[in-house]
């Protein structure tokens, strides 16, 4: 099994990851889709999302953008990042699933801009 979340907005991709309204939690097998759950964002603090993403068995994060210390804590814990993606959540999950989903790998650099994103 494999366990996807999804940083949204209105079940949308949210821009910043860290500043989203909730994850979009999927938990797939053999590329399919088997539960899909929404859980609110538990706050935005330096290095707890990915903690806890980790803690619920997360094994890929999907975001529009995410702050370069955030990427290397998931990928301490090996977990795939994929930013730069945008659009529904359960479309990018499908495409991901099915390996049409890549990231750009852009990073956050300044939390004060991350409207701002590379």
């Amino acid at each position: 099994m494999l366990k996807v979340a999804v940083a949204s907005e209105n079940k949308n991709v949210c821009d910043h990851f860290g500043h989203c309204e909730s994850f979009e939690v999927f938990e797939t097998e053999n590329g399919k889709i088997l539960k899909h759950d929404s859980m609110p964002n538990p706050g935005h603090r330096p290095g707890f999302l990915p903690n806890y993403l980790h803690e619920l068995g997360v094994n890929t994060i999907i975001s529009g953008g995410m702050g370069g210390g955030a990427v290397d804590i998931f990928n301490e814990h090996n977990i795939e990042v994929i930013v730069g993606a945008s659009g529904s959540a359960d479309e990018v999950v499908k495409e991901y699933l099915a390996g049409n989903l890549t990231s750009t790998g852009s990073v956050c650099h300044e939390h004060a801009h991350h409207d701002e994103c590379e």
